[in-house]
């Protein structure tokens, strides 16, 4: 990576589906930043099943594009947290399936959590605070990305 400090955006499922699936937007965007060797793309197991299974679902036609972002981006997957991971942060956000995706990000010291599902992470008061990580839109993530890179140019 060419930048001093690794700077790391964790997508959830929905993020990397949008990255995948449009040419255009934040999600596209982090993704082409991955590429280009500026940003760490990083996703757990758990979100590489999901955003899978909603391509072939929803978008099959992306699916050779979704494996070629994979290795192009250089993403970095984790492994899921282990169910007594789970349960020690079960109340880390209000939605019980989610837990997993934060607590991921959190092991895996990335510096943002991108998601488009506002319900579940955004709008959640407390998951901020208590993962430690921002949580936001991948529009966010880019605006997060942005200072970080503009940080470290000067």
């Amino acid at each position: 990576m060419s930048t001093m400090s690794r700077i790391d955006v964790f997508l959830d499922s929905s993020a990397l589906f949008a990255g995948v699936a449009s040419s255009t937007g934040a999600a596209r965007a982090l993704l082409l930043l991955a590429e280009a060797d500026r940003i760490t793309i990083t996703v757990s197991e758990q979100v590489i099943t999901e955003t899978e299974r909603a391509l072939a679902r929803k978008l099959p036609a992306a699916l050779g594009y979704y494996r070629q972002a994979l290795r192009s981006t250089g993403l970095r997957i984790v492994q899921d947290p282990s169910p007594e991971e789970n349960r020690a942060h079960q109340d880390i956000i209000g939605h019980p399936p989610d837990v997993a995706i934060v607590v991921a990000a959190m092991k895996s010291d990335a510096g943002f959590i991108a998601a488009f599902n506002r319900r579940h992470f955004i709008d959640d008061p407390d998951a901020t605070s208590q993962a430690g990580i921002p949580i936001g839109t991948p529009g966010d993530a880019l605006a997060w990305v942005r200072r970080k890179l503009t940080q470290e140019a000067r």
